[in-house]
């Protein structure tokens, strides 16, 4: 039976009863028919959002009560662990063992995270700053919320906004990326299961563009959280403009990895490796730079490419697998555009650089190593998502920290020292988000993450997502009781004699 259209808490039909396939990236076959939601179906979903939000019968509910609904909707993703896991490793070609004991834990405690802090949303202190008026903050929910996810981490990045946006009170709107529907439409029956009540979680797919961009046209859409590409970002901002709608963006990276001389470079290859081929290369926050002091390349290349090299391709199902398939045919053909051009620019291919298959089948690339590239080259300076790892020397941390600044991107990057204070130069002077120090990639619910220059503007993760979803509200109430008040000849009456 084909996947329908989640709205107001029960399964609806697209319009015309519309489909498309989903495919299995690793063996190219057909996954499941999925509905493509017709304009009307995106004004339905819209529709019911706005209705439950309208009525209060989530925004109005004790904080207490509201928690404890997003507690039991983390409970039952957990008891559906399983299936969740199963059907996301075979739509978006993930590793059984990286969904298993990375994304669904992880997006759980995020979801868990969120029904505990909702209770404390908080705003100033309540004062009387100008002696005349009590002042108070309060921070609302903003409406409907349209939530586009990408297709290299549906569940996690999927439940990284229904959290934050569920627990400030709104309701939501998810759109996951056509690829990858499958796992995002399993979380509708158990958000109703929870008590989440119907029309605060809907669920439209569709086949290409044009459902989200319905959703970020609407006027009843107060808010659009993207996850993906900055090409579309920018698209995203430009439509949303003439609304002036509030974006909440996480957009594309290319994250670099500074060895300094003084670092441990067994911990260091082996930690960039595992930064650089994280989900086939396919996160925006992977080690796509690394930049390796003259003194320590050599060891540092050669331990590089050892774990390269010992990288397993293979079947994602299979706890074995070290790295699934890339999406498509048509992003393994980019990757495999990218590593050309930089040969034929006269890079050296270390290892890797072509596509491959397992039994003939799937879009699979080998773990690739690049050196002798120039730092305005595409493959040093664009999104390839794929795994592909430029290496280039540098002499001085001055130099590190120029070459690793100069992309248009900034959302991760990480330094590998043995020395506190550079790390502290490091972490201050680099233009990333996210600065790791002797490691890459761990993040944890209670911190934020998000990006600078063209990687984006507001966190996912901690309070600070929650606030990200809130509108801010002054309230000032006059406390003298006097109908005349002492600024009121400003408009009506004469200035007092001095």
């Amino acid at each position: 039976m084909a996947k329908e259209l989640w709205i107001s808490g029960q399964w609806m039909e697209a319009e015309g009863q519309h489909h498309y396939t989903v495919l299995n990236p690793a063996t190219e076959t057909a996954l499941e028919e999925v509905a493509d939601a017709s304009p009307t179906d995106v004004d339905r979903a819209i529709h019911s959002a706005e209705e439950a939000f309208r009525s209060g019968v989530w925004s109005a509910l004790p904080l207490s009560e509201r928690s404890q609904r997003l507690e039991n909707f983390a409970k039952l993703i957990l008891q559906h662990s399983e299936e969740l896991v199963h059907w996301e490793s075979l739509q978006a070609g993930k590793t059984k063992k990286l969904v298993t004991y990375s994304d669904l834990p992880f997006a759980i405690d995020n979801l868990r995270f969120f029904a505990s802090v909702s209770r404390v949303l908080e705003g100033a202190a309540t004062g009387e700053y100008n002696g005349a008026h009590t002042s108070w903050i309060r921070r609302q929910p903003i409406g409907v919320v349209a939530g586009i996810t990408p297709w290299n981490y549906p569940l996690l990045i999927g439940l990284w906004k229904i959290g934050p946006a569920l627990a400030a009170g709104n309701t939501m709107v998810l759109k996951p990326a056509p690829e990858t529907p499958l796992t995002t439409l399993i979380l509708g029956p158990l958000a109703k299961e929870a008590g989440i009540p119907d029309g605060v979680l809907n669920i439209v797919t569709g086949r290409d563009g044009s459902v989200g961009h319905q959703l970020v046209v609407d006027p009843r859409v107060r808010m659009i959280s993207f996850t993906g590409s900055t090409a579309t970002g920018r698209v995203i901002m430009a439509n949303a403009a003439p609304r002036v709608k509030r974006l909440h963006l996480e957009l594309g990276g290319k994250a670099p990895a500074i060895v300094r001389a003084d670092a441990n470079i067994s911990a260091a290859a082996r930690g960039i490796a595992v930064g650089a081929l994280v989900n086939t290369g396919q996160d925006c926050t992977a080690a796509t730079r690394a930049y390796v002091h003259r003194r320590v390349w050599e060891p540092f290349l050669t331990a590089l490419t050892e774990r390269f090299k010992a990288t397993r391709l293979g079947d994602p199902l299979e706890m074995s697998t070290d790295i699934g398939p890339l999406i498509s045919a048509k992003q393994r053909d980019k990757v495999q555009r990218y590593v050309d051009e930089a040969v034929a620019m006269g890079a050296t291919l270390v290892t890797g650089g072509h596509a491959t298959s397992i039994n003939d089948r799937g879009y699979y690339f080998e773990p690739t190593i690049l050196t002798n590239v120039q730092q305005n080259w595409p493959v040093v300076q664009e999104e390839v998502f794929g795994p592909v790892l430029v290496v280039m020397p540098f002499d001085t941390d001055e130099e590190a920290i120029t070459l690793a600044n100069d992309v248009a991107y900034g959302l991760a990057s990480s330094v590998w020292t043995e020395s506190f204070s550079a790390a502290t130069i490091f972490s201050k002077q680099l233009e990333f988000g996210e600065v790791w120090i002797n490691d890459h990639l761990p993040l944890t619910s209670e911190m934020p993450h998000g990006g600078v220059k063209q990687s984006g503007y507001g966190q996912d993760l901690s309070l600070d997502a929650l606030n990200d979803f809130t509108v801010v509200k002054h309230v000032m109430a006059d406390t003298s009781g006097a109908a005349e008040k002492d600024w009121h000849f400003t408009v009506l009456g004469d200035p007092p004699n001095d």
